[in-house]
């Protein structure tokens, strides 16, 4: 049975001795309920979030947290251009483990209804370089994993047998990974310190005046360590309309040498949430885990191509159930990903999915020839560099229409700037979520 927010917020006098806590409430966006959770307040006005672990698993989870919230000194703090919680303490509540961290404020934004542009796209690329950004040190002095280049191909090489032993795999998607793991030129990339699989909900948002929804704090830190930058950015299979936008604002911000391959890796990241929440089933011996998973790959594997097993056809409606359905893999498939929430956000659920649309990001730098036929091979033919494909759904009109008519009676004949229209419907999808009632 769930805990009541007095009796979490009771135990953060355990965590802080001599807080003095003068309330107590709910989170409400408590994430998908994996954890008890509140809000304590204290006397001096501080807001603090409390979680405990129900299990062995979210137990390690919210270790992890701890560490690597202690690993952000104030050095690397200083670093970032938005807020990380701060670790305050741990206890025991019972037989679960709890932390104690500080409770940003923000807003959040589901993948799908991000709009591209500027605003929240391109927020959302400069903070994931920003932490892309962070020195080495900041994981290596804290003990935490560490992965090359070939050490996270060789991680990738054994998911995918793992899941191929269990015979549930379609065989165009085996062969189709193990050919994307054996090609050298998709894995020369420099590691780089990452949240280990971000997602858009880890992004908390204030809307400024002038440039429109930003990026003000960053959740979800329990994944912290060095490897592939990809897995930050694979969520963005799930974004259709923010996706090119957030890539080039990525680019843009980062001080790293060019990953022409970068939008590949994290594409096929993406498709391989499926294999592991597979394995997860396998290995639990949970015949409706391992039948979901093996529903979603059959989905994944109907939307290629007949006659080339490596293209991603995004725009196949196969290829779309099952990309969009990766909102709904419980997060043990993929323990990178954490829905505990440190923010009093509005995170509401049962969201329509939207057409998923191609990822079309011109190759930053000089990309060899090699490397444009591989982003080729993976893209179906009709991305040009142009910019990010524009959205089509109900959600995309919707936010059109918050944001205010382009053209009217009062408008005719007047200029309009496509950026200052696209920080407008960033601005209408971030208020969709302000103007609800969270309480």
């Amino acid at each position: 049975m769930a805990r009541s927010p007095f009796t979490l917020a009771a135990a953060v006098t355990a965590a802080l001795p001599g807080a003095e806590v003068v309330g107590a409430r709910s989170l409400t966006a408590d994430g998908d309920g994996r954890f008890d959770s509140a809000v304590a307040t204290l006397a001096d006005g501080r807001e603090l979030a409390i979680r405990v672990a129900e299990d062995d698993e979210t137990s390690r989870e919210l270790a992890a947290e701890a560490l690597a919230l202690r690993a952000l000194t104030a050095g690397a703090r200083a670093m970032l251009p938005f807020a990380v919680p701060e670790y305050v303490g741990e206890t025991r509540l019972a037989e679960g483990r709890a932390l104690v961290a500080e409770l940003l404020p923000g807003f959040q934004i589901e993948a799908h209804h991000v709009p591209r542009g500027r605003g929240a796209a391109t927020s959302m690329g400069a903070s994931i370089a920003a932490v892309h950004s962070l020195p080495a040190s900041v994981v290596r002095s804290a003990g935490l994993t560490a992965r090359s280049a070939e050490e996270a191909r060789d991680e990738i090489r054994q998911l995918v047998d793992r899941a191929a032993a269990t015979g549930r795999v379609p065989a165009r998607l085996t062969v189709r990974w193990r050919e994307a793991v054996e090609d050298d030129d998709l894995w020369r990339f420099e590691s780089a310190v990452t949240l280990g699989g971000t997602k858009a909900t880890s992004f908390l948002f204030d809307d400024d005046p002038d440039r429109g929804p930003e990026v003000i704090g960053v959740l979800d830190w329990n994944g912290l360590s060095l490897g592939d930058p990809a897995v930050d950015l694979a969520w963005l299979s799930s974004a259709p309309d923010a996706a090119g936008d957030v890539h080039a604002a990525y680019a843009e911000a980062s001080d790293r040498a060019p990953d022409a391959a970068l939008a590949v890796r994290a594409r096929m990241l993406a498709e391989l949430e499926f294999a592991r929440w597979l394995v997860h089933g396998d290995v639990l011996r949970r015949p409706d885990i391992v039948d979901d998973a093996a529903a979603l790959l059959e989905a994944l594997a109907d939307g290629l191509r007949e006659n080339d097993l490596s293209v991603i056809a995004a725009r196949g409606e196969g290829v779309d159930s099952a990309l969009d359905a990766l909102d709904r893999v419980p997060e043990t498939a993929a323990p990178s990903i954490n829905t505990s929430m440190q923010t009093d956000a509005y995170n509401p659920s049962d969201l329509m999915p939207e057409e998923l649309h191609d990822l079309e990001e011109a190759p930053v730098g000089d990309a060899t020839e090699d490397l444009s036929e591989v982003a080729a091979a993976w893209d179906d033919g009709s991305g040009d560099g142009a910019g990010p494909s524009t959205g089509s759904g109900t959600d995309a009109a919707e936010a059109s229409s918050l944001a205010g008519p382009v053209d009217g009676p009062e408008n005719d004949g007047e200029e309009h700037d496509p950026a200052d229209e696209a920080q407008r419907a960033a601005r209408a999808a971030l208020h969709r979520w302000t103007n609800s009632s969270s309480e």
